[in-house]
């Protein structure tokens, strides 16, 4: 299954939204389709064995729209047409101009001379009608044969009648009257001038709410330092390939992802993880693609280049997240669906309650176009788009990347957040504080055995255990026989000597006898430190004390997510004393210890059936299962390294902030969008009252609908200037 993201022109309303989409979704081999307004945008998920992009380009071009790959539609053709759109305004607003003196000077009381000329106002309208207003014609016709009337049929009846009507006051009327009437050739020029004026505002503000992506792609560097045959040469970045040995200079941007072989420096990775501070790096560090070389000459070599570096993860994953649709957006699609034919039988309604009551034609068709025109479901559109966008831009920015828009919407209910203990409330980085032997060995011996034992396990405790016997036993002998409990401990022949390493549970079910080492078990548990039993020929020889240090920000974090009202919970595998104690310390008030890996899932699951809507943190790995089973997961870790697959939400920058300004993010957002759906509707709720009593002109009605629009798209760029942090 692939997924193609198209450029889409020509959409004005919800309604395009929803034929754009229903073209494509009839094509056999489409499984998924989200058309987004704002960006004039569709992802589409295909089976390109059954349907290619050229056909998903060609049902688009059918419905009435144009189309294109998105990679094809440059930053200059979007230069284009928006010099074009504000040259057909211009025009626009150039020939409306006299007849909007016209109306003022008959307002006034002011004899115009030529401006109320029938055939003078004819001819300053009928090229903004039946020209620069076609649009509106091609789009109601291909809406209508779609069976998806949308804002373009409103505008196309609203400004004809209102032209046709004026055409034949001024030119039939009187001979078969005898009585000249009135000329409303200025509401329907005044009304597309309007329209377009507020799609061409509307057009240049949605262009800012794309700026995120914009950044990150400019972060990309053009060309890379490369060592080939012995020496420096300089190519594309899109060249380099995975081994390349590349060289960065102070002040140059990294081309691409990899590991520090030579050389020391520091990196501002702002852009990246919304860090500000740079980052110190070395010897075996790993670098990130797009950061920026602060100081020294390092070089390193490329693990990760073209789509697989960790800058086009994060450019891939928050154009996908801006082109979702969260569930809040159904409501406006539903609405959308119906809204056009229920604002045509209430124009209907109108003219004809008019027309009986006061036999009045000419005031009857005013208030029918009136309606008509105030009533265009544009905002209504654009509500939840424009909010989504900015926000999962704003989060990029500061290093949280969301992956959709029903993350981001489903984040803002959270109100139990569970934290896995390492890595998440701790660094990660624990080390070997005591070694106690309790029987012959010494603490060297008992080190150096467990480390050999360890040597294969991919437990975080056992890799420490087995670095530390690496710094002790330069001669350290590989175990003959392994095995691994996971959330246990681990079983190795060492030597011709069985090793045991793991949990005092671990050493019952072996049979080891723990009896003697109680009363240091306790005393280690109690400062915190995570004690490993280590026996040997099934003696308890020893115990190492883990110990991992919180982090700076974890306690003022986990204190903010309280005062926000959310009750915070950690889940760990440690034993309840270590767990309370780290739990003390960082301002945890609930602790659920002694949990296996596959047992942190069920304890989400349980939280979540007694009524939370609980938020899971964890590695984005080891931590998978809960992260899954959350109503959000959120994977928090730094650099190349972490799994931008594994969670809803990632929080790249890897400390709890991150995780109170994801939430933040996301209530803010969910205020935006029920503010511009509040906007949305009270315009019409409001307007089509007035237009339809007769109390509202055709050209008040059209300014009000285009500043909609224009508002909506505003309130949702606020949220570009919200602080999700502190510093």
């Amino acid at each position: 299954m692939e997924n193609e993201i198209l450029s889409i022109s020509g959409m004005s309303c919800a309604a395009c939204v929803g034929r754009v989409e229903k073209s494509l979704r009839k094509l056999e081999g489409v499984s998924s389709v989200s058309v987004n307004l704002a960006l004039e945008t569709a992802s589409v998920s295909f089976d390109s064995g059954i349907v290619d992009t050229q056909s998903l380009v060609r049902a688009v071009t059918e419905a009435g729209y144009g189309a294109e790959l998105k990679e094809d539609f440059s930053a200059e053709m979007r230069a284009r047409e928006m010099k074009k759109m504000r040259a057909t305004v211009a025009v626009s607003m150039l020939l409306s101009a006299p007849l909007v003196a016209a109306m003022v000077f008959m307002l006034a009381g002011i004899e115009g001379g030529i401006l109320h000329d029938p055939l003078f106002q004819l001819s300053m309208a009928a090229p903004v009608q039946i020209i620069i207003g076609w649009r509106f014609y091609r789009n109601a016709w291909n809406g209508l044969k779609a069976g998806s009337p949308g804002m373009d049929l409103l505008v196309a009846l609203g400004t004809t009648a209102a032209f046709l009507f004026s055409v034949f006051n001024g030119f039939i009327r009187e001979h078969l009257t005898g009585q000249p009437g009135d000329l409303y050739f200025e509401a329907s020029a005044i009304i597309i001038t309007l329209v377009l004026l507020g799609k061409y505002l509307e057009f240049v503000a949605k262009g800012r709410t794309s700026e995120a992506i914009k950044k990150l792609v400019g972060l990309k560097p053009k060309n890379a330092n490369v060592l080939r045959d012995g020496r420096e040469v300089v190519i594309p970045v899109k060249d380099v390939a995975r081994g390349d040995i590349v060289v960065v200079r102070p002040g140059e941007r990294v081309p691409v992802d990899g590991e520090i072989i030579s050389g020391n420096s520091a990196l501002d990775e702002s852009m990246i993880t919304g860090e500000s501070l740079p980052v110190e790096k070395g010897s075996g560090d790993s670098v990130t693609g797009g950061t920026v070389n602060m100081f020294g000459t390092f070089s390193f070599r490329a693990t990760g280049v073209g789509s697989e570096t960790f800058l086009a993860h994060i450019i891939r994953t928050v154009e996908e997240a801006q082109n979702s649709h969260p569930p809040i957006q159904r409501l406006a699609d539903r609405i959308a669906a119906v809204f056009v034919p229920v604002i045509l039988a209430l124009a209907v309604l109108t003219f004809s309650v008019w027309f009986i009551t006061t036999g009045d034609v000419q005031w009857a068709v005013i208030s029918a176009v009136a309606v008509l025109v105030i009533a265009c479901p544009c905002a209504l559109g654009l509500a939840t788009p424009t909010a989504v966008m900015v926000a999962i831009g704003r989060g990029a920015e500061n290093g949280i990347l969301v992956r959709s828009g029903e993350a981001l919407e489903r984040a803002h209910l959270t109100d139990t957040v569970v934290l896995d203990k390492t890595g998440t409330v701790t660094v990660g980085i624990p080390e070997v504080s005591d070694v106690v032997s309790l029987g012959t060995l010494s603490p060297e011996e008992i080190i150096c055995l467990a480390a050999s034992a360890e040597e294969k396990s991919e437990h975080p405790v056992g890799r420490v255990i087995h670095e530390k016997g690496k710094a002790l036993c330069p001669d350290m002998r590989s175990p003959d026989e392994f095995r691994m409990y996971p959330g246990r401990g681990v079983e190795a022949l060492v030597q011709d000597r069985m090793v045991l390493a793991g949990t005092s549970r671990f050493m019952e079910e072996k049979g080891i006898d723990c009896t003697g080492a109680a009363d240091i078990k306790k005393e280690l548990e109690e400062q915190g430190k995570s004690p490993v039993m280590i026996a040997v020929s099934g003696v308890l020889e020893g115990i190492a004390g883990i110990s991992d240090t919180i982090r700076e920000t974890s306690s003022g974090a986990i204190d903010k997510l309280k005062h926000m009202g959310i009750d915070v919970i950690m889940i760990t595998g440690d034993n309840r004393y270590a767990a309370e104690t780290i739990a003390l310390r960082a301002g945890i008030d609930a602790v659920i210890p002694e949990v296996l890996p596959d047992g942190k899932a069920r304890e989400v699951e349980r939280l979540m059936s007694s009524g939370r809507v609980v938020a899971m943190v964890g590695d984005g790995i080891n931590d998978a299962p809960a992260l899954a089973t959350a109503d959000t997961g959120m994977a928090i870790g730094t650099g190349t390294d972490i799994a931008i697959e594994s969670a809803d939400i990632t929080i790249i920058r890897g400390d709890l902030d991150g995780v109170v300004a994801a939430i933040l993010l996301s209530r803010t957002t969910m205020k935006k969008i029920r503010q511009n759906l509040f906007w949305a509707f009270i315009y019409n709720i409001i307007g089509i009252p007035f237009a339809a009593s007769g109390m509202l002109s055709p050209v008040i009605a059209g300014a009000a609908m285009a500043f909609s629009s224009v508002s909506v798209v505003m309130n949702s760029l606020s949220l570009k200037k919200k602080r999700l942090f502190n510093e």
